[in-house]
Parts: structure tokens; sequence; C-alpha cells
């Protein structure tokens, strides 16, 4: 969420950053904001008269009885009084509700660095990797899809639509076990090398923790939702949803938190099944396991001192390219333009690996510094070095997307015949298996 006050001083200056992310969508009501900060300055500037009035004439009673006179009819003023302050409390936090409201469908500011851009294309390449130097080696025959080399292996979408539906895929054998490996493969990289403390989180969360990491309110239809009924006799029907990523649960631990400076920087990762509706992506990716509305992830989390969000940002950036490294699978990394930013985000790094079935590179992991856009919803906050309550800074990125990273070795690691060579890093995973072979 914006700070409040920044836009109170800056109000232009935000509303044009804010245009510069996906138009033309009115990312905020600026009538609706300027009423609203009408009316809390009128009730504001009236409750401090009153609020003064009211001093006045309790001095002024306290007077008339040591003078022995009657304060009857002063004292029914400041009643009056009181029964407008209480009266105009009321107001003033009905208005802050519907600030709020207002403030909590509003993206965060593009940080300065950020490319200005319209659309995809407009991303700028960072960097890119490959074993053999920058650019993919080409298949001396032709590449197969994941989808064609992971059936015979085990991969079956067919049984994934008749359990669930669409976007949903079992794993069977060879296929099972590759995709068990990858995921203890990353949680080891980054708990033993990069220093993360791995959780385990809940996989179902209340509306508040949605709230604070900026899926809900905007975001309620990508989400899963499931009811569940009220506890101790109560009737309440409570809705629970089924977390897209475990950004939300992770970042959640310092929710209503006022840390020690020396606690900074604080780095989470988990390994967590992942749950979205994809509202919208109708048509887009049906084939195969790249969008599914089930799918596995590790996840990086890092809440650190504002001063050193950004070298934070570069460092999970890294981390998330060591485990592409490991692997051998070649990637980019691409700064995302103003417009295909999350809405969370104030920059972000895709990483994209290259896909030789689909001859491109695709999204594997998504790393974002959110500055205190979450921790203000949060109120995740330190005690700096003044001794004064500071909002921390939250990042989170993919370390990585595991069934992505699947169909990246899969493609990557084909033979002529549609065997898949197992990765090094991934042998003592894989009992030293060399090949998966039908």
């Amino acid at each position: 969420m914006l700070d409040i006050n920044l836009l109170r001083r800056e109000l232009d200056q935000v509303v044009a950053r804010l245009q510069t992310r996906k138009n033309p969508q009115p990312y905020l009501d600026v009538q609706a904001f300027q009423a609203l900060e009408a009316q809390r300055k009128t009730l504001q500037t009236r409750t401090e008269e009153l609020q003064a009035l009211r001093n006045t004439l309790s001095k002024q009673i306290g007077q008339l009885k040591s003078k022995g006179q009657s304060a009857a009819e002063v004292m029914a003023e400041v009643g009056k009084i009181k029964t407008e302050l209480d009266s105009s409390e009321i107001q003033l936090e009905a208005l802050q509700e519907r600030m709020q409201s207002l403030l909590l469908a509003v993206p965060n500011l593009p940080h300065e660095s950020v490319p200005v851009g319209s659309e995809e294309k407009d991303n700028v390449e960072l960097r890119r990797w490959s074993p053999t130097g920058k650019d993919p080696v080409v298949l001396a025959f032709t590449a197969h899809d994941h989808v064609a080399l992971g059936e015979p292996l085990g991969m079956d979408f067919e049984t994934g639509v008749k359990l669930s539906g669409s976007r949903f895929t079992v794993m069977k054998g060879p296929i099972a076990r590759l995709h068990r490996a990858l995921a203890q493969f990353m949680l080891d990289v980054q708990t033993q090398e990069h220093g993360y403390t791995e959780c385990y989180t809940p996989y179902i969360v209340n509306a508040e923790t949605l709230r604070g990491t900026g899926q809900l309110p905007k975001f309620e239809e990508d989400l899963f939702a499931t009811k569940k009924g009220g506890q101790d006799g109560q009737d309440d029907i409570q809705t629970l949803y089924l977390i897209p990523t475990s950004e939300v649960t992770l970042t959640n631990f310092v929710r209503d938190t006022v840390l020690g400076i020396n606690d900074l920087p604080i780095k989470l990762t988990a390994h967590t099944p992942c749950f979205r509706s994809e509202a919208g992506s109708h048509g887009k990716d049906t084939r195969g396991m790249i969008r599914q509305h089930q799918f596995d992830k590790v996840e990086m989390v890092q809440i650190v001192h504002p001063d050193t969000s950004y070298q934070a940002l570069e460092e999970m950036t890294g981390h998330a390219e060591a485990i592409l490294k490991k692997l051998g699978l070649p990637f980019r990394v691409m700064a995302l333009c103003t417009a295909d930013m999350g809405f969370g985000a104030a920059r972000t790094h895709d990483l994209e690996v290259w896909l030789p079935g689909q001859n491109a590179y695709r999204e594997i992991s998504s790393v974002s510094n959110c500055e205190t856009f979450q921790a203000r919803r949060l109120q995740a906050r330190f005690k700096n070095a003044q001794g004064k309550n500071e909002l921390v800074h939250t990042l989170n990125g993919s370390g990585l997307a595991v069934g992505r990273t699947l169909v990246a070795v899969l493609e990557n690691y084909q033979q002529a015949d549609g065997s898949i060579r197992v990765p090094d890093a991934l042998k003592p995973y894989m009992g030293n298996l060399i090949e998966l072979r039908a």
C-alpha cells in the first residue's frame, strides 16, 4: 500500500508514475481521493476547534467551582461538545475505512530505475548464460517438447483431467522422482549455500494474510477459495484460500511485528504447492505443464533494512541463477518494464530459461523488491538506529518453479531416442541414475 502522506504531498507525481504501468486502467481515482481528503480536513479542523473549545470551557468550570459559582451551563455546553466529538470520531473512522479501500486497489510505484514501457517487448535484457557461452547450443536433431518427452516417462495429463479438470497433471514413476529430486536439490542449495531458513507453512490461509501481501482484495478471482464452518457452536462461515505462493505465508511471519535492527536480514525459503485459478488466461499455454492450476515452487523471501533492499534484489536474482547454472540450463535475466511488473513490485527481475521444444525463452523465476508496499499493509517494522519504528522492505522470488524446471530439464537434456540425460547436479538425488528411459 502506498504512503498516504506521499499522495498528499505529491499527488500529481504519483499519478504520473502510476500511469507508466499497464494502461488504460486508472490506478487511482483521483477525484474520490481528493473528495475524501477534503472531508477529512474539514472534519479534522472542526475536531481540533471543538477540542480547543472543550479545553477552554473545562478551565472555566474549574474557575467557577473554585469561586463557588454554578458551572451547570458551561458543563452542559461541554456535554454538547463531547457528543459532537464522538460523532466526529465515528465519521472519521468511516472516512479512514473508505480511504483504506481506495488505497488497497492501487499498485506499487515503479522504482526510478525501472525501464518505462507499455508491453512485454519493452523489457530489458540484463544478461544471459549457457554452459557453452551466451547462446544455447542447437540440438543436432529435431527437438521435442516436454509433453512428447514426458508422457512415456509418467507425465499423465489424461488422469489429471479425470481427477480434477484441465490444467492439472499427474506424475508417475521416473517423472515423479525427477520432480521430487529437483525440489530437494533447490532447497539444499538455498539453505546450505545461500543462507535461507527452511520453513513448512500452511497451504490454506485467511483473508487477512492475503491482504498483507497484496493478493486481496484486487485479485480474489485468481484464488481458489474454500468455506469453513463456525467453531465452538458459532454459526459464522469463514472463507479460507489456497495459497498462490508461499511468499504469502513467509512474508506474513513478520505481520504486526516490530523487529530489532539486528534481526535483519531475515531469509526464508519453503517448498509448497501453489494454487492459481489463472483467471484471464483462457487459451494460453494449454498444452503441457507451463500454466497449471497446481504447481510446486521453492520460494525465497527476504525481510531487510530499507538501505539494503536493492543489494538484496541482486543477491536473490543470483540465488535463482545459481540453480539454473548448477543444472546447466541456458537462461537470460530480464528487467521488467513498468507495464509488465506485478501489482506489489517496485522492481522485478525475471529469469527466462531456454526451451528447445518451443525454440523460446520462458519465465522460470520472478524476483521482486516490494520496498515498503507489503510492509505497510502488514505493519511489519523494525527499530532503527534512532530507536524509532520504521517499515522494513520485503522481497520475494522463485528459487525456482519446480514444474517449469522439470520442463526445462526434459527439453534441454533430451537425446535423439527420446531418453533424458540426468543432470550431474541431480544424480545424487536420483540414485546416481545416468538417464531416464521409458
